[in-house]
């Protein structure tokens, strides 16, 4: 296909079949053939194939004819202009559905009760001999009609201004009486008004008179009270100091009180509960009697039928018998901390995160609810988008790290924060983990050592 610049006059295009040149337009296409012929296209559009329509055009082989109309006008115009088999193809389909058009704008004789937009359209899709004159034409009779519509327009403009022109003087000359009326009956006002301010200017003259007298009043009313305020104020002086002492007294008895609940007390406390409930149980399970020692209970010896160290050592379990988590959870006191996420990812890492989290809390609930220890589970939150929404069951503590903070580094935190000496159980493979909250005096087990123990419940 060779052609010209677009726009140039006089320009051919050599793209219809045979190799004979088409006649092309020496001007715009005219809008309103334009939009006929962007609307003759959407209407066809969807009868091609995916494959018949041009690269530009396939991503609205879906759309309606309306939609293809509004958002493809501008590509379908291109491609009928720089596309001649594109346009071949919408030509036939419309051969297809409109034959007598066609074959009467090929022989020549447009139909002359037809719509000339219509025709015009028709023309440049099909591409008859002469089609640039029909096109040229539409648009001349298109322009006409605009023309024509919008002179009758403006004089139905100018008849509606004549009428309002004439209304806006009779409301004029309405109005310009009103205000004649309204002029005089206010000077007669004025009149009655400069009456009275006569009048009123001599009652001035009398109430200054009588304001002199209520100022000099008002002068010695004035000394008594700055004397009087005097006096107020160095009462008031006198109370606010007084005030403030017992402010500070009432402060500092606050302040003591509140020191006598402070944190280290309470951990001192639970420190103190843990050793009491660490003897009791050290008592019970040596079955110590009530009696009180005797100097030879103190002698180290063995005595006959007790265990010797050989003995207990020889009955310790393994790392990974849930039997071990029993016997620490059953410690007095005993304070359990899970790794969530690393428990969960060890046992079913290929459920959804919140299944996993409530499937582990769920187990966490029931050994809470059989051993009575303590029970702290801990969640990485520092990349989560929203808080999540979540009840935790009885007897479980479930905490989410915040952003910047990591799951691992809240765990330390709790440990730190128990008293030394309370018996506390972390349970995470992180090796990190175990060697940090170990060196802080926790216990570290491994997750699949309480996936084991769940398993059991």
């Amino acid at each position: 296909m060779v052609e010209r610049p677009e726009g140039e006059p006089g320009a051919e295009r050599a793209d219809a079949p045979g190799g004979v040149a088409d006649e092309v337009l020496d001007q715009p296409l005219p809008e309103g053939v334009r939009r006929r012929v962007v609307a003759l296209t959407a209407e066809w559009f969807g009868a091609l194939t995916v494959a018949e329509l041009p690269a530009p055009l396939r991503q609205y082989a879906r759309f309606t004819p309306s939609r293809r109309a509004k958002f493809a006008g501008n590509a379908m115009a291109a491609a009928l202009e720089g596309d001649a088999l594109f346009r071949q193809r919408i030509a036939g389909k419309f051969r297809e559905a409109q034959p007598e058009l066609a074959e009467a704008l090929e022989q020549g004789t447009p139909p002359a009760a037809a719509d000339p937009l219509d025709v015009a359209a028709a023309a440049y899709v099909l591409r008859p001999e002469g089609w640039v004159k029909l096109v040229a034409a539409a648009g001349e009779e298109a322009q006409r009609a605009r023309a024509e519509r919008a002179g009758e327009e403006a004089e139905r403009e100018l008849a509606r201004l004549r009428e309002e022109l004439a209304q806006a003087r009779g409301e004029a000359r309405t109005e310009a009486d009103r205000v004649r009326a309204d002029l005089e009956a206010s000077r007669r006002e004025n009149e009655a008004l400069q009456r009275k301010l006569r009048s009123a200017l001599s009652d001035v003259r009398r109430g200054e008179a009588a304001v002199r007298k209520v100022e000099a009043a008002l002068g010695e009313a004035r000394e008594r009270a700055v004397v009087e305020k005097t006096a107020a104020d160095s009462e008031l002086r006198r109370l606010k100091a007084r005030i403030a002492e017992v402010e500070a007294a009432l402060e500092a008895s606050r302040r003591s009180s509140r020191e006598g609940r402070s944190v280290e007390d309470m951990r001192l406390r639970l420190l103190l509960d843990t050793v009491l409930d660490a003897a009791q149980g050290l008592r019970r399970e040596l079955a110590l009697p009530p009696a009180a020692g005797r100097p030879a209970d103190t002698v180290d010896a063995v005595a006959p039928g007790r265990m010797t160290p050989k003995d207990i050592a020889t009955r310790a379990l393994s790392e990974t018998d849930p039997a071990l988590l029993d016997q620490l959870l059953a410690l007095p006191q005993a304070h359990l901390v899970v790794d969530g996420y690393n428990v969960t990812k060890t046992g079913y890492p290929t459920m959804p995160l919140e299944k996993q989290r409530l499937r582990l809390l769920g187990g966490l609930a029931v050994l809470a609810a059989q051993t009575g220890a303590e029970m702290t589970c801990v969640f990485d939150g520092a990349e989560l988008a929203a808080p999540v929404l979540l009840a935790p069951p009885r007897g479980v503590r479930v905490l989410f790290s915040k952003a910047g903070v990591t799951a691992d580094e809240l765990i330390r935190q709790l440990v730190r924060a128990e008293p030394v000496g309370r018996p506390v159980v972390v349970v995470s493979s992180d090796r990190e983990v175990a060697d940090g909250v170990a060196k802080a005096g926790a216990r570290p087990v491994a997750s699949a050592l309480l996936l084991k123990r769940l398993a059991r419940t």
